[in-house]
């Protein structure tokens, strides 16, 4: 089984005199578009550049996309006069100032959530892994649940939020939550009942498309995907093909399992968000539930037994620089350790700022 890779970041838009998010007014989508053609888009923040890999067969595909695309992105900035970052919210700028994307559907969306859409000026990262059978991509998709917090805790990179140190890693997913449909997704058996979910949403007017589900994980509406989509988006290349290179280990694992007819253990929403709580607020610094040993567990080794868990497959894959460079990221601390580093140094979210664009284009 071939699983393919898909990636997806958003990146701010910052004024280099101020460091405040800005407007580009989709100039550097018009422009990037003329090379990278669908791969980037607007966002419905005009201070938000999203991009997206093709469809990628290992992990070096994807460290090639992903460099090309980060760098694009990042010269055609340059050459308007704007510069990008990779972090999950901005330090210090304030939603109530930036300007909203005119389109149909972000009109549709700010007159049905108002204030939750309007204040939603986050960063994210989303892995695509590709699975053509929807029921196999169900079953990985309930399983893979129990990861989530391990995966978020590894990319949190969002300590501040409108000026202030928020006390948390991640205060990302805390912006998001205010939304419908987010956060840890329950399980569900099969297809049909799955289906079911969706097809008594549209009748009832909750949605209109089930790309309007945004949970942390999800079978992606329109393509033979599964999604991960709870990660702030990292700080640097590195970092996010890591993370995408461990979404897709794990899910190749989970795979060799079930052909070994052997299941991994399914737990509730109710306790996978604990999990999800910490890693939001500690990051790797925290303890995590093992809900095996039904203890608390440091973070860190909870990392290392997944690197452990997971090391079977990763030849296979070819991707063992990239798990190794996640031992590197424990040691180095996130990106929310690094901007929380540089601000109690320098006492200045603009140096903070500064430091997000430094570390965005590292590599490319």
């Amino acid at each position: 089984m071939k699983f393919t890779l898909g990636i997806e970041e958003e990146y701010q838009v910052i004024c280099p005199k101020t460091r405040e998010l800005i407007s580009h007014d989709q100039l550097i989508v018009s422009e990037a578009a003329k090379i990278l053609n669908e791969q980037v888009k607007a966002e419905m923040h005009q201070a938000v550049v999203e991009v997206g890999t093709n469809i990628c067969n290992d992990i070096t595909d994807a460290r090639k996309e992903l460099t090309h695309l980060r760098k694009s992105i990042a010269d055609i900035a340059d050459s308007l006069g704007f510069k990008i970052g990779a972090a999950g919210t901005h330090p210090f700028t304030k939603w109530e100032t930036q300007l909203i994307t005119p389109n149909p559907r972000y009109d549709e969306i700010i007159n049905e959530l108002q204030d939750t859409a309007r204040s939603n000026l986050i960063f994210g990262l989303h892995v695509h892994v590709g699975i053509e059978d929807k029921q196999l991509a169900l079953h990985l998709t309930n399983a893979m649940r129990y990861f989530l917090p391990h995966l978020y805790a590894l990319s949190t990179n969002s300590p501040f939020w409108e000026g202030r140190n928020t006390g948390f890693k991640s205060f990302r997913s805390k912006v998001f939550d205010k939304f419908p449909r987010t956060g840890i997704p329950g399980i569900f058996q099969t297809v049909a009942e799955y289906e079911h979910y969706i097809d008594i949403l549209i009748k009832t007017k909750c949605i209109d498309n089930p790309k309007k589900i945004w949970w942390d994980i999800r079978i992606h509406p329109f393509f033979p995907t599964l999604e991960v989509r709870i990660c702030d988006v990292p700080m640097t290349i590195e970092e996010t093909l890591s993370i995408a290179a461990l979404i897709q280990a794990l899910v190749a694992k989970l795979y060799k399992l079930r052909t070994q007819n052997l299941n991994f253990m399914l737990y509730h929403r109710a306790l996978i968000n604990e999990n999800k709580w910490r890693a939001s607020r500690y990051g790797l610094d925290g303890s995590m539930i093992d809900f095996g040993k039904e203890c608390e567990v440091p973070t860190k080794d909870l990392m290392i037994e997944l690197l452990e868990f997971v090391d079977d497959v990763v030849d296979e894959l070819g991707s063992r620089k990239e798990i190794e460079h996640i031992k590197t990221m424990m040691k180095n601390g996130t990106g929310a350790d690094r901007q929380l580093a540089v601000y109690n140094e320098t006492k200045d979210l603009t140096k903070v700022v500064d430091y997000i664009i430094e570390q965005t284009v590292l590599g490319t």
